[in-house]
């Protein structure tokens, strides 16, 4: 059975707009379809991207799946369960952590944090332990368990708040914008903890994220919702493919030079030294790379990924 099945998921809100030019107190009720129709399926032990562009659906649909908001339409279960209806039991079921917030008290060092969840999720005292240490051990926070929430870092207070989320051994964790704000070595030691995490203990993870890294290495599949619609269901390469999207090598000679020719690339910009080749977001860096690097002599390069804004709006454009 799919631990998350959602079956034409709608949630509507209604807004009052003032008339533009009107001098009247009164305000017209506008409906404003954040989600609609929205149907898929997520297996135990899958790890799956969810994305989209600002105001697609992504953090509502999470707060659907947490049952922090009640669906308008459709059909959702979590682990078997409504989620708005079992919202108590389902918290014992599942891990949520939001990028931009915390669930760790401000004032309080982590070590205080971690045994209130314990109390309130009633963890066995001997898996607390055992959770505890190996989180502690996998996310390096043995030095940061007597600082107090406040005084962490974005990356350690993150590390802190995953951590929390994974205590009460949740059997799905949804992460929204896990790596925002993060430093590149921040990033990769969370990537790094995920999939072990995925791999060891069998953890479903939903992640809605405007890091397309963070998908490539973390999820075998993306979901794209936009619009408040499902745009597409499938792996990040067919994506990709359906896009038409382009990865750009960044190459900066050590000296000015036409343009550069190599199989499955195309010269986009020259300045100077640096030059800018486009190639196929669906094709593997390595043999350009490899390429430009066997016939030029290089300084530096560097990989720009397409921004999944961009994304999106050629698929749509293209269809």
């Amino acid at each position: 059975m799919a631990l998350i099945d959602a079956t034409d998921l709608s949630r509507t809100f209604v807004v009052r707009r003032k008339d533009a030019g009107r001098r009247s107190l009164r305000r017209r009720r506008e409906e404003v379809h954040a989600v609609h129709g929205v149907t898929f399926s997520v297996e135990p032990g899958e790890m799956v991207g969810y994305i989209g562009p600002n105001g697609a659906g992504k953090s509502t649909t999470i707060k659907m799946l947490t049952g922090i908001l009640v669906p308008t339409g459709g059909r959702l279960t979590v682990a078997g369960v409504e989620p708005s209806r079992h919202r108590t039991e389902l918290a014992r079921r599942i891990g949520v952590v939001f990028g931009q917030r915390t669930t760790l008290w401000w004032d309080l060092p982590l070590r205080d944090s971690f045994e209130l969840l314990q109390k309130i999720y009633a963890i066995e005292p001997a898996r607390y332990r055992e959770n505890l240490d190996a989180f502690v051990t996998l996310l390096e926070l043995g030095d940061l368990l007597d600082t107090p929430v406040r005084q962490l870092s974005l990356g350690q207070r993150m590390r802190g708040d995953i951590t929390a989320a994974l205590l009460h051994d949740p059997e799905v964790l949804y992460l929204d914008e896990p790596t925002i704000g993060l430093d590149v070595v921040s990033k990769g030691r969370l990537r790094e903890f995920l999939r072990t995490l995925n791999a060891e203990r069998g953890t479903t993870l939903l992640l809605t994220t405007h890091d397309l890294q963070d998908i490539e290495a973390l999820c075998d599949r993306v979901i794209v919702i936009d619009h408040g619609t499902l745009a597409y269901d499938g792996t990040l390469a067919g994506l990709h493919g359906r896009g038409g999207s382009m990865r750009t090598l960044v190459v900066d000679l050590v000296d000015e030079a036409p343009a550069i020719s190599v199989p499955g690339a195309s010269v986009r910009r020259v300045e100077g030294p640096r030059q800018w080749l486009s190639f196929p977001a669906d094709a593997s860096a390595a043999p350009v790379v490899a390429a430009v690097a066997a016939s030029y002599a290089v300084a530096d390069l560097s990989i720009q990924e397409p921004d999944i804004e961009d994304v999106i709006r050629e698929l749509y454009s293209r269809s």
